[in-house]
């Protein structure tokens, strides 16, 4: 009974062990392909050649990652995700040049690991997010203020119906005032930061 007891517990203690993580995005094989693609530029250049197209793998890698990243609690909740998505796998192709698989990060060196595109097209994927999200913002901005400019040159007898109700809900004319302060307060912020900084 002893013994049966114990090995149970030991088989509980292997099913316990960490498991190897398995990662949507292979970063050695990655940085591999980017070097076999650079080298097949470099030699197409040399010939003469138009430079080939980039591998499937490799666009494969970006848009997981991208994809990915879209999924995050920041970011999943925007009607425009497809577009930021877009947005991130259009801009690492805009800077997939600028990429030097040659560059070895302190952190990477530190963990004795070589080059890390992972790191490199994720942090251009973000910004390319940020981006689409400040535009986005900035266009509602602009919807809700001509919205707020029309809404002031019309009767307001206009914007009730029959029985007195008031066709634009109370609490949606709140939301949409409070998201404009805040976009303006953060416009405001940027100036100064902008004016401080020269």
């Amino acid at each position: 009974m002893y013994q049966l007891s114990s090995e149970m517990s030991r088989e509980k203690c292997m099913s316990h062990e960490k498991k190897k993580s398995i990662h949507y995005v292979n970063n050695q094989k990655l940085a591999e392909e980017i070097s076999k693609y650079r080298e097949s530029v470099e030699k197409a250049q040399k010939e003469g050649k138009p430079e080939p197209r980039i591998p499937d793998y490799i666009g494969k890698c970006i848009w997981d990652i991208a994809e990915k990243l879209s999924t995050k609690p920041c970011f999943i909740n925007y009607s425009f995700r497809d577009e930021m998505v877009s947005d991130g796998i259009e801009n690492c192709f805009l800077y997939f040049k600028d990429y030097d698989p040659n560059f070895i990060s302190e952190t990477s060196a530190a963990k004795g690991t070589g080059p890390n595109p992972f790191a490199y097209f994720t942090q251009i994927i973000y910004y390319a997010f940020i981006r689409r999200i400040n535009k986005e913002e900035k266009n509602r901005y602009i919807l809700y203020k001509n919205f707020n400019e029309t809404l002031s040159h019309v009767d307001p007898a206009l914007l009730a119906d029959g029985d007195n109700r008031e066709v634009i809900p109370t609490q949606m004319y709140e939301n949409i005032n409070t998201f404009m302060k805040k976009f303006e307060e953060k416009e405001k912020m940027k100036k100064l930061k902008r004016k401080n900084q020269k």
